[in-house]
């Protein structure tokens, strides 16, 4: 079973920046469509753990056992769970303790609960539980020679916890946005969108803090442009490529208004200043992150977080950075 190390990516991620600060560009032709993603977690994510309310008061079992959120569980009483379903059903059939079996920061561990009748009758522990991951997101670049997509710019994370999801694969599909909670101040924004799971364009492979990695089966429209090195890019005018209506995705100016350079990564903070994407968004939103951002011509990065306080500003990672990632993930040759 793989499971992600995210310092260990961090750090490799760096050395390749540093080795490859001088290569030649690649040739990519930039996204910005909307896509659908679906996909399954490799074990059971513990996302919170809880008090369990019972008609002698509140208890914990999962908490008072040592479980934590970001515990990833495998296994029940010597038998194997992949999801909640499974989970549940071993549960419902236990009598007495029993013995969870569960990876925490890579290790296999092992304890023991005393599960509780809730209020309703059903045995309990205490635990919210997250078994796979479905949403809007937007695709940053595909490499017509290979095949390869990078999309969203920063990981698939579980909002209760903030953990990176171990997904053991998934599936990207055409998506169709159907709708616009617009950005307010201290209230972020997020594109609403419909996608048919029952058919898919591509599959992805790693989920890391820099993006998604997969291969697309389909070429998406457009010619190629080269990247820039992270050492190009600079303060000014830049383009975000976005779909943020239907299925056609349009170019918005913007202002790059900061570079970051830190930790073996390059990261920049934008600003977004055109008109029909304010008027549409209030700026950038939720399922805008991957969207491509263009500078001079060249592909520079993606839009990856809003600013709560500001939703016309946020945040982007650069194109060599998310290339770093995804050639540290890739199985060797």
């Amino acid at each position: 079973m793989h499971h992600f190390d995210v310092r260990r990516a961090l750090a490799a991620a760096a050395a390749w920046l540093v080795l490859t600060a001088q290569a030649n560009a690649a040739s990519l032709i930039p996204g910005g469509s909307a896509i659908g993603i679906a996909a399954e977690t490799e074990g059971i994510l513990v996302s919170d753990v809880t008090e369990v309310e019972t008609p002698e008061g509140a208890v914990a079992p999962a908490k008072d056992a040592g479980l934590k959120a970001g515990d990833l569980i495998t296994g029940i009483d010597g038998k194997t769970v992949t999801n909640q379903t499974e989970f549940l059903d071993a549960l419902s059939h236990s009598h007495g303790k029993i013995t969870v079996t569960f990876f925490r920061g890579g290790g296999e561990k092992r304890c023991t609960v005393s599960p509780v009748d809730g209020e309703d009758g059903t045995r309990r522990l205490g635990l919210w539980l997250r078994d796979g991951v479905s949403g809007i997101g937007t695709v940053t670049y595909y490499d017509p020679e290979t095949g390869a997509f990078g999309a969203l710019g920063h990981g698939v994370s579980d909002e209760a916890s903030g953990v990176l999801l171990p997904l053991k694969g998934g599936t990207i599909h055409e998506a169709q946005i159907s709708g616009v909670t617009r950005g307010e101040k201290g209230e972020a924004g997020a594109l609403q969108g419909v996608f048919d799971e029952s058919v898919s364009v591509g599959d992805v492979s790693e989920n890391s803090v820099f993006g998604i990695f997969g291969t697309c089966s389909e070429k998406p429209a457009g010619g190629t442009v080269e990247t820039a090195p992270d050492d190009a890019i600079q303060p000014g005018a830049v383009t975000i490529r976005s779909t943020v209506s239907g299925g056609e995705a349009h170019d918005y100016e913007a202002n790059l208004k900061r570079v970051f350079r830190e930790d073996g990564s390059t990261r920049f903070l934008i600003e977004v200043t055109d008109a029909a994407l304010l008027n549409t968004t209030g700026g950038i939103v939720q399922g805008m992150s991957g969207s491509p951002i263009l500078q001079g011509g060249r592909l520079i990065g993606a839009v990856t977080h809003v600013l709560v306080d500001d939703p016309t500003m946020g945040y982007g990672v650069s194109i060599d950075t998310m290339l770093a990632a995804a050639q540290e993930l890739s199985p060797a040759a």
